[in-house]
Protein backbone atom coordinates (compact mmCIF):
# COMPACT_ATOMS: atom_id res chain seq x y z
CA UNK A 1 0.00 0.00 0.00
CA UNK A 2 1.28 3.45 -0.87
CA UNK A 3 0.16 7.01 -0.23
CA UNK A 4 1.03 10.11 -2.18
CA UNK A 5 0.42 13.33 -0.27
CA UNK A 6 0.38 16.53 -2.29
CA UNK A 7 0.99 19.41 0.10
CA UNK A 8 0.12 23.03 -0.59
CA UNK A 9 1.56 24.89 2.37
CA UNK A 10 0.30 28.46 2.19
CA UNK A 11 1.38 28.96 5.79
CA UNK A 12 4.83 28.20 7.17
CA UNK A 13 3.73 25.26 9.27
CA UNK A 14 6.82 23.20 8.60
CA UNK A 15 4.82 19.99 8.07
CA UNK A 16 6.13 17.84 5.23
CA UNK A 17 4.65 15.44 2.71
CA UNK A 18 6.82 12.69 4.24
CA UNK A 19 5.37 13.34 7.71
CA UNK A 20 1.79 13.33 6.40
CA UNK A 21 2.45 10.18 4.36
CA UNK A 22 3.60 8.33 7.50
CA UNK A 23 0.44 9.37 9.32
CA UNK A 24 -1.64 8.36 6.30
CA UNK A 25 -0.15 4.88 6.29
CA UNK A 26 -1.03 4.42 9.98
CA UNK A 27 -4.60 5.58 9.35
CA UNK A 28 -4.98 3.26 6.35
CA UNK A 29 -3.68 0.28 8.34
CA UNK A 30 -5.96 1.05 11.28
CA UNK A 31 -9.01 1.48 9.02
CA UNK A 32 -8.10 -1.72 7.15
CA UNK A 33 -8.16 0.02 3.79
CA UNK A 34 -8.16 -2.45 0.89
CA UNK A 35 -6.66 -0.25 -1.82
CA UNK A 36 -3.10 -0.38 -3.14
CA UNK A 37 -2.53 3.33 -3.83
CA UNK A 38 -4.03 6.55 -2.55
CA UNK A 39 -3.51 10.23 -3.20
CA UNK A 40 -4.44 13.03 -0.80
CA UNK A 41 -4.25 16.75 -1.42
CA UNK A 42 -3.55 18.84 1.70
CA UNK A 43 -3.82 22.59 2.00
CA UNK A 44 -2.46 24.29 5.12
CA UNK A 45 -3.98 27.75 5.31
CA UNK A 46 -5.26 30.47 7.65
CA UNK A 47 -8.59 31.18 9.32
CA UNK A 48 -9.71 33.64 6.63
CA UNK A 49 -9.39 31.12 3.80
CA UNK A 50 -10.89 28.19 5.69
CA UNK A 51 -13.81 30.42 6.72
CA UNK A 52 -14.44 31.22 3.05
CA UNK A 53 -14.35 27.53 2.13
CA UNK A 54 -16.56 26.56 5.08
CA UNK A 55 -19.10 29.20 4.05
CA UNK A 56 -18.96 28.29 0.37
CA UNK A 57 -19.20 24.50 0.71
CA UNK A 58 -20.96 23.96 4.04
CA UNK A 59 -22.94 27.21 4.39
CA UNK A 60 -21.29 27.78 7.79
CA UNK A 61 -19.84 31.27 8.01
CA UNK A 62 -17.03 30.74 10.52
CA UNK A 63 -13.47 29.50 10.59
CA UNK A 64 -13.06 25.85 11.48
CA UNK A 65 -10.01 23.69 12.14
CA UNK A 66 -10.26 21.11 9.33
CA UNK A 67 -12.35 20.50 6.23
CA UNK A 68 -12.46 17.36 4.08
CA UNK A 69 -13.65 17.02 0.52
CA UNK A 70 -13.92 13.32 -0.42
CA UNK A 71 -13.59 12.27 -4.06
CA UNK A 72 -14.41 8.55 -3.92
CA UNK A 73 -17.77 6.93 -3.22
CA UNK A 74 -16.18 3.79 -1.73
CA UNK A 75 -12.78 5.06 -0.58
CA UNK A 76 -11.81 2.10 1.63
CA UNK A 77 -11.92 -0.16 -1.42
CA UNK A 78 -11.22 2.09 -4.40
CA UNK A 79 -8.18 4.14 -3.42
CA UNK A 80 -6.94 6.54 -6.06
CA UNK A 81 -7.52 10.22 -5.37
CA UNK A 82 -9.22 10.20 -1.96
CA UNK A 83 -9.81 13.94 -1.85
CA UNK A 84 -8.70 17.19 -0.26
CA UNK A 85 -8.01 18.12 3.34
CA UNK A 86 -7.79 21.77 4.41
CA UNK A 87 -6.31 22.62 7.82
CA UNK A 88 -6.24 26.07 9.38
CA UNK A 89 -2.84 26.55 10.96
CA UNK A 90 -4.25 29.56 12.85
CA UNK A 91 -6.92 27.44 14.54
CA UNK A 92 -4.54 24.51 15.09
CA UNK A 93 -2.16 26.85 16.94
CA UNK A 94 -4.99 28.28 19.08
CA UNK A 95 -6.28 24.83 19.98
CA UNK A 96 -2.78 23.56 20.80
CA UNK A 97 -2.24 26.53 23.12
CA UNK A 98 -5.66 26.11 24.77
CA UNK A 99 -5.04 22.40 25.37
CA UNK A 100 -1.38 22.97 26.33
CA UNK A 101 -0.12 20.45 23.79
CA UNK A 102 2.52 20.71 21.05
CA UNK A 103 1.31 22.05 17.70
CA UNK A 104 2.50 18.89 15.95
CA UNK A 105 0.14 16.83 18.09
CA UNK A 106 -2.88 19.04 17.38
CA UNK A 107 -2.05 19.23 13.67
CA UNK A 108 -1.69 15.43 13.51
CA UNK A 109 -5.04 15.00 15.25
CA UNK A 110 -6.71 17.30 12.71
CA UNK A 111 -5.05 15.52 9.79
CA UNK A 112 -6.19 12.13 11.11
CA UNK A 113 -9.72 13.54 11.48
CA UNK A 114 -9.73 14.84 7.92
CA UNK A 115 -8.33 11.63 6.51
CA UNK A 116 -10.93 9.51 8.30
CA UNK A 117 -13.59 11.65 6.62
CA UNK A 118 -11.96 10.96 3.24
CA UNK A 119 -12.16 7.25 4.05
CA UNK A 120 -15.90 7.51 4.60
CA UNK A 121 -16.16 7.92 8.36
CA UNK A 122 -18.61 10.55 9.60
CA UNK A 123 -19.24 11.82 13.11
CA UNK A 124 -22.30 13.88 12.20
CA UNK A 125 -24.64 10.99 11.38
CA UNK A 126 -25.19 9.55 14.87
CA UNK A 127 -23.76 9.56 18.38
CA UNK A 128 -22.48 6.02 17.79
CA UNK A 129 -20.64 7.07 14.62
CA UNK A 130 -19.22 10.10 16.45
CA UNK A 131 -17.91 7.91 19.27
CA UNK A 132 -16.42 5.41 16.80
CA UNK A 133 -14.65 8.10 14.78
CA UNK A 134 -13.27 10.02 17.77
CA UNK A 135 -12.13 6.78 19.44
CA UNK A 136 -10.31 5.85 16.22
CA UNK A 137 -8.62 9.26 16.10
CA UNK A 138 -7.41 8.93 19.67
CA UNK A 139 -6.14 5.40 19.18
CA UNK A 140 -4.27 6.28 15.98
CA UNK A 141 -2.75 9.35 17.64
CA UNK A 142 -1.65 7.30 20.68
CA UNK A 143 0.04 4.82 18.35
CA UNK A 144 1.85 7.63 16.51
CA UNK A 145 3.00 9.09 19.83
CA UNK A 146 4.14 5.67 21.05
CA UNK A 147 6.12 5.14 17.84
CA UNK A 148 7.76 8.55 18.21
CA UNK A 149 6.32 10.09 15.06
CA UNK A 150 4.28 12.63 17.02
CA UNK A 151 5.55 14.10 20.27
Amino acid sequence: MTADVLLTDKMSGGFTEEFLTKISMEVFAFAEAAFEEAEISVLITDDAEIRTLNSQYRQKDYATDVLSFPMAEYPLNDGGMLGDIVISLDTAKKQAEENEIPLVREFSFLYIHGLLHLLGFDHETSEEDEKEMFDMQEEILRKLIKNGLVL
